[in-house]
Order: C-alpha cells, then structure tokens, then sequence
C-alpha cells in the first residue's frame, strides 16, 4: 500500500489558516458582547449630556468600541496564532499582562480627553477582564482542538503504517513458496529438452514475478489486472502439467474494474496443485467467474494426495488476512469433498 495517506501535522484548530479578517470579524462580536452594557445605556447617557455634549460623546462611544475590537484581535491573534505553550496558568499570565498594557493605553487616551474619564470605574475594569477571559478561552479551546486532531492524525498514520506492514509481510510470504514451486516447472522442461516451450516458460514466469515484485507497490489492483496476471500463470501450470490442468475464465469485461487485493488468485491456485492428484485420471479444470452479489469465485474438483502434503495453512490464512485489513470482509470458503470453492469479495473502484 504504497499511497498511503501522509498527512502532515499542522497547527489544526478552530482558526486553522484563518485571515486576518476573520479574527477582526470575531473580534468585533466579542467587542460588541463586552460593551454591552455601554450600549444599552447609549440613549439614557446621551439624553442627559448637553447637546454640544453629544458629538464628543458618540466620537468616544465608537472609538471605545474600536479600541475594545482592536486589542481583543491582538489578544485573539497571539493566543491562537503564537502562544503554543500547553500550560494553561502561563496562558492566562501572558494574556492577562497583554489586557494590562491595553488598559493602560485606554487609561492615557481616556485621560486626555477630559469629559470622558471612564478609566477608573468598575464596570471598564470588568471589560477588560471579560475581554481578556474571552480571548483565553478562545485561545486554549482552539489550542486543545488542535492538539486533539493533531494526535487523530498520528494515530490514523501509525494505523496506515502498521497496516501497509502486515500487508507486506502477507504479501512476503507468498514469493519464496512459488518461486521454489517455479523452479521445479522449469527444470521439468529442461530436462525434456523442449527449448520453444522453456523459452514461452521463462517469459511467462518472467511476467508472472514482475507481477510479483511489483505488487508492494499497491495493495489494492483492479480485477483486470489480477486476471491478466492469472493468464501468464495458467500458461506456466498448463505447460508443466502437459494439459491435464486447465483454466476456465467467466468474467464480463464491463465487471473488471471492480477491485481486489493483489495477488489474491495466486495462493488460491498454488493450493490447488499442490492438495490435489493432477494426472490423465484425475484432470483438473479450475472455474473462475464473478457471481450476481460481485464476488470471485474460484472452484475446482478435489481429487486429494493419499500423502497429506507438509503446508501450514500459511496460503488461506495470509489470503484472509489481507482482505480483513484490506476489505474490511471475510473470504467465503465451501468444501463438500468434490469441489472447493472459495468466494472472494470485490468492491467499487
């Protein structure tokens, strides 16, 4: 499985690659929120100031509102943006000593405007502590979001990683039983001296490795390509049992983009030469087709070896074990003594 998923571990969290607008647009409804009470007592403060009163008194009514949008997008931008640190008590420190440094520059601008001295009362200082509470709970929320599908992510990366592992280590076991099995068709060829034929063997089982070498390279292969493998082997197997063993092959064209796990056919046939008797009375046809809820099925007649060959069950056991990590389903196995039968489910490309 070689197209594994790399997924980088960024910074991801409620402001993930936000703009700056964002954060002004955030800040102003947090800005809003926090003057509240100014707000409500908009009309009743200007209703009682004298009329040349009311300019200077709806200048700093909005430039309150704009220091309080500003300083709350300065806050909201480091908390998010620069301030890593997990420690919550250090967030609220730095945080707290930001608000200071703005309450402070409210207090000498508040001063210089003599009618509007609102710098010492209990509610200013209660906006900014709303301010400053806002902007920390903003900041460590978005920072423990971040750091919660951060490690999402690397468990669903080890996941990935452990699966393309298994997979290889399945798909590893499979090369040194045939190519042992190979070896043995060739010098059976050679030793009846037909050069035409062992020439047609070794291109063949050239193509049937070059299948094989490239399969750690996927882990999923559309049906087609699983078939086209099938055909250099049933050349192999046909030739090195002088036809007493023979493919047939019922798949619509239409259906071969279906997918399946790589070199699934492979472990199937192997078994079939090596459980069963394949001579002049007990010749061979293996059936390959695709039945109506789209499995494969691959069947044959059991015509079994008095002597029980030396397997392990490795061949059924790694084929199961792929399509469960790989299918997320189980392979169908049906023996009743005359044929075996094993169903392999496909999915949608």
């Amino acid at each position: 499985m070689n197209k594994t998923i790399q997924e980088k571990h960024t910074d991801i969290s409620l402001f993930e690659n936000t703009p700056l607008i964002r954060f002004i647009v955030v800040s102003l409804i947090c800005a809003v929120f926090v003057i509240y009470p100014n707000i409500a007592c908009f009309s009743w403060d200007l209703a009682r100031l004298a009329p040349d009163e009311h300019i200077p008194y709806i200048a700093f009514f909005f430039f309150r509102l704009f220091f309080f949008t500003v300083l709350i997008t300065v806050i909201l931008w480091y908390n998010v943006k620069k301030l890593k640190t997990p420690s919550f008590f250090d967030r609220v420190l730095r945080t707290a000593l930001i608000t200071s440094i703005g309450y402070l520059s409210y207090v000498l601008i508040s001063v210089s405007v003599r009618k509007h001295i609102d710098c010492f009362t209990g509610l200013l200082l209660f906006q900014f502590f709303v301010a400053c509470a806002l902007c920390i709970f903003i900041g460590h929320t978005s920072h423990l979001s971040s750091e919660k599908r951060r490690k999402e992510q690397e468990i669903r990366q080890l996941k990935i990683e452990n699966l393309q592992s298994r997979c290889d280590a399945l798909i590893n076991q499979i090369n040194p039983h045939f190519f042992f099995n190979s070896l043995n068709g060739l010098t059976s060829l050679i030793r009846k001296k037909n050069d035409e034929n062992t020439l047609t063997y070794v291109n063949k089982l050239s193509d049937v490795f070059r299948y094989i070498l490239q399969s750690d390279r996927k882990a999923i292969v559309t049906l087609a390509e699983e078939l086209e493998f099938v055909q250099s082997f049933r050349y192999m197997m046909e030739v090195r049992f002088a036809n007493k063993l023979s493919y047939i092959i019922d798949v619509d064209p239409e259906k071969r983009d279906l997918k399946i796990p790589v070199l699934s056919l492979l472990p199937l046939l192997e078994n079939i030469v090596v459980h069963n008797v394949i001579d002049s009375e007990h010749k061979m046809e293996v059936r390959i087709w695709l039945n109506e809820i789209q499995e494969l099925v691959v069947s044959s007649p059991v015509f079994p070896k008095i002597s029980i060959p030396e397997t392990n069950g490795t061949g059924l056991k790694n084929l199961e074990n792929r399509f469960s990590l790989l299918m997320n389903r189980q392979i169908r196995i049906e023996n009743d003594n005359s044929r075996f039968t094993v169903y392999l489910p496909l999915k949608q490309g």
